[in-house]
């Protein structure tokens, strides 16, 4: 008979120690890749500029950068300018430059993005931003102006001149939105759309991932300086702006084109030839939809030729908008309703009867 172990002869449990590795482990790329959001005040102080100010946009404290009216023209058309998603009103300072002061340009950090952080309505679709358009316009005592934007904030815009086209004298649409199943999106927002990890995921971005997004939407590799991945990677940190990105992609239902079929809004269209997250085909069918629209391709340009060429894409936008603000255009005059004669049943009588004889 085989001698019986003794306690001390029994094997070692090696699981507590895989244990603390496996935790040490999951430590390591905690401390990594986390990024915890940054105070308010020290983005603002770091990223606001000379030309920004901040106004109550229906309770929201808004960012917006905006070249004012210049005195020797009190008649230049306002621009209001839309950025895409996860970035912010930077992307039209080239636009505010070649512009200005022909046009008034209004470029405005959109709730969850940028310097404006969060809004109490707490809800981040392409309606709800084409809500508060309007409610910006308002603030600004803007009656009538023309409207652009980019990506996202293409969507925001051409669905802002569908809704309320009697305030948008025309409409400006770059390398926009409004396709369902086209073009891809930055990793961060297909990390959100996981579920539980996209919860999780979205507060980790490390500057590889930062690096990787921008070399997509860049044509040229050069856009991609090392000032300009610190500060989008930095905005996305301000505090509220990774909540409202989780619930804009978990929340949007695919865009329908069907109303671009409708606009009644003079219209360009801008494009990056070498788009790689909006195809340049959808170009063409944004000029198919909207009738008399003008589309512009850009043949060395990404999905940022706003960012990437400001000279030759804002001399398009001064070509296309007139010299002054084309005034509101007034309700259509309807005809007084006529009162029913109850003796006739009903029936109304002829506006001129004749004498009875």
């Amino acid at each position: 008979m085989a001698p019986r172990r003794t306690r001390a002869e029994r094997p070692t449990r090696r699981w507590p120690y895989a244990l603390l590795l496996v935790a040490g482990v999951l430590v390591g790329i905690v401390s990594w890749g986390y990024t915890p959001d940054l105070p308010a005040e020290v983005l603002t102080q770091r990223y606001a500029t000379a030309q920004s100010s901040f106004i109550d946009v229906g309770g929201v404290r808004t960012h917006i950068r905006d070249t004012g009216q210049d005195p020797a023209n009190p008649d230049a058309v306002p621009l209001v300018l839309l950025h895409g998603s996860l970035e912010s009103l930077d992307v039209w300072d080239g636009w505010a430059k070649e512009l200005a002061p022909r046009v008034r340009v209004i470029a405005v950090d959109l709730p969850g993005h940028g310097l404006t952080g969060t809004w109490e309505r707490d809800e981040y679709t392409i309606d709800a931003y084409a809500d508060f358009v309007e409610v910006l316009a308002d603030s600004l005592h803007l009656d009538r102006f023309a409207l652009g934007g980019h990506s996202m904030g293409g969507a925001v815009a051409w669905s802002f001149a569908n809704t309320r086209p009697e305030r948008v004298s025309h409409l400006v649409l770059v390398d926009s939105s409004g396709y369902p199943g086209t073009g891809g999106a930055p990793l961060s927002v297909q990390i959100a759309r996981l579920p539980v990890i996209g919860g999780i995921g979205i507060y980790f971005k490390p500057d590889p991932l930062v690096r990787r997004t921008l070399l997509e939407v860049y044509a040229d590799p050069a856009m991609v300086t090392p000032e300009r991945m610190k500060r989008y990677a930095e905005l996305q940190r301000f505090p509220g702006n990774r909540h409202a990105t989780l619930l804009r992609v978990r929340t949007q239902d695919p865009l329908d084109p069907t109303p671009l079929k409708r606009l009644g809004v003079p219209t360009l269209i801008l494009w990056g030839a070498r788009d790689r997250w909006v195809p340049v085909a959808d170009a063409h069918r944004f000029q198919n939809d909207i009738k008399g629209s003008k589309l512009e391709i850009f043949s060395g340009l990404g999905h940022n030729p706003m960012e990437e060429d400001p000279v030759a894409t804002a001399r398009a936008v001064a070509a296309f908008l007139p010299d002054k603000a084309p005034p509101r255009p007034e309700p259509p005059v309807r005809p007084p309703p006529r009162a029913d004669d109850s003796a006739t049943g009903g029936q109304v009588r002829p506006a001129n009867e004749p004498e009875p004889d």
